[in-house]
């Protein structure tokens, strides 16, 4: 018996894998016949386990989707990789008390060598805390949505703005990005022919969703959580500038992340930088670490002003 079950699990684990088994590989891999790899598979299907099969000289046996959840068997590093996981995931608003059910469950048949695996990973490394908590956001409605961008279907929303007002929105899903404890939907406004990103915690959908659409080329050329961490970044700057750098857009845009600003190109030495920062401080210092020389072509007298106190500081500085 004992070495039956040793034999299932072992099939299982094969079967998992995302490719097609003949019964003459399995039952090579298992080392029994092809007689004793039916009656397992029978056996796994009578556990619950969707076992799919197809004839011909190139069919095969496969783990199919069936309609409840079995249990799954998961490798040293995959176990660890989805505790890991999971213990991230419980500190995320709106999908927390989930992730802490499959979290306990993981945790209490996790042999003790990954226990301490998982442990030493999260003891030696450090998250960064956001500066807020996250709003809550309803799993079910993260699941409607990414349902909606995987079959190309048209929604209808109320969108809460900022300033508290309410708006009847008509878009094209296509991605749903979690920026920090934050959830943007991605989206085409067919009203206003143009990108769109929505903070999902203040969607309300309306139904019926439809109809289908044909897809779009998405923005910043498919790089989908640039587009967001730019439209992120600059709906939180207090100050803005535009600032001419003495280097080729690409050399500057190869420094720079989304969320620091947008280059363009001027001509083959030169470019424009559209940046901005919370504190004109903040800003005079990211343009000081960009170690070239640029001129603020436009921006707030008070950056003007602090980057000459700054240039006297540093004169000062250096002067004998």
């Amino acid at each position: 018996m004992i070495e039956t079950s040793a034999r299932l699990l072992k099939l299982l684990t094969l079967l998992q894998s995302p490719r097609d088994w003949t019964g003459a590989e399995l039952a090579e891999k298992l080392q029994v016949s092809a007689r004793t790899v039916r009656s397992d598979v029978e056996r796994l299907r009578s556990l619950g386990y969707p076992v799919d099969a197809t004839r011909g000289s190139v069919g095969g046996y496969r783990l199919g989707a069936g309609a409840a959840l079995p249990p799954l068997l998961l490798d040293d590093d995959e176990a660890v990789a989805v505790t890991i996981g999971l213990r991230k995931a419980a500190g995320i608003a709106g999908v927390e008390e989930i992730s802490l059910r499959a979290l306990s469950k993981l945790e209490q048949v996790l042999p003790s060598r990954l226990r301490r695996r998982v442990n030493t990973l999260a003891g030696y490394t450090v998250q960064v805390p956001a500066d807020e908590v996250g709003p809550q956001v309803d799993p079910e409605l993260l699941t409607q949505l990414t349902a909606l961008c995987r079959d190309r279907e048209q929604l209808r929303f109320d969108y809460l703005a900022h300033d508290g007002s309410e708006t009847l929105r008509r878009v094209e899903p296509h991605r749903v990005v979690n920026w920090g404890r934050r959830w943007y939907l991605v989206a085409f406004d067919v009203e206003k022919q143009d990108w769109r990103t929505f903070r999902v915690d203040r969607v309300r959908p309306r139904v019926p969703t439809g109809p289908r659409f044909a897809p779009r080329e998405l923005p910043e050329d498919g790089d989908v959580a640039a587009y967001v961490s730019r439209r992120v970044s600059a709906a939180a700057w207090r100050y803005r500038a535009s600032v001419e750098v003495a280097v080729p857009a690409s050399v500057l845009a190869e420094r720079l992340t989304a969320a620091v600003g947008a280059v363009e190109s001027i001509d083959d030495e030169r470019c424009l930088l559209q940046t901005g920062a919370d504190s004109v401080q903040s800003l005079a210092v990211h343009l000081s670490l960009l170690d070239v020389d640029f001129v603020v072509r436009d921006g707030p007298p008070e950056l003007t002003a602090y980057l000459e106190r700054l240039a006297e500081r540093y004169r000062l500085a250096t002067s004998s």
